[in-house]
């Protein structure tokens, strides 16, 4: 009798450890990484596709975009999601020839592949995941 309850016990605890791992795993790779001159070579040269999205604080479609691309983020496993403050990081804008914000850009081993500029939506979020799936 001591030992089935004993045994109970252990599954549950499995069990909840189990899925505490799998939630852990999942807000890894659906967190949007805050890029800068730092990691930003190193995160857009992998060969996963990485939409960035460049913005700034005092940017209105910037703000009402946030939420959606880190909705969206949990939903393309397949794709990093990333951001870069222009203001905080010009050259990285420059390079990119970002001149108007919101930009997203995706990219694949290092090289822009695809470009969307405004305030895209949830559409404009999917349509260029969905393309490069």
């Amino acid at each position: 009798m001591i030992d089935e309850e004993l045994e109970k016990l252990k599954k549950k605890q499995l069990e909840e450890m189990l899925k505490l791992h799998n939630q852990s795993e999942i807000s890894k790779k659906t967190s949007v990484i805050d890029l800068d001159a730092t990691n930003f070579e190193k995160e857009i040269a992998k060969d996963d596709l990485t939409l960035v999205d460049f913005w700034a604080e005092w940017c209105g479609p910037c703000k009402s975009m946030h939420p959606i691309f880190t909705r969206l983020a949990r939903k393309y496993d397949y794709v990093n999601f990333a951001r870069v403050n222009v203001d905080t990081n010009q050259n990285i804008a420059m390079k990119f020839g970002v001149q108007s914000i919101p930009t997203f850009i995706m990219f694949r081993s290092g090289k822009p592949i695809d470009k969307m500029i405004g305030a895209v939506g949830e559409p404009g979020i999917h349509m260029i995941c969905k393309k490069y799936s």
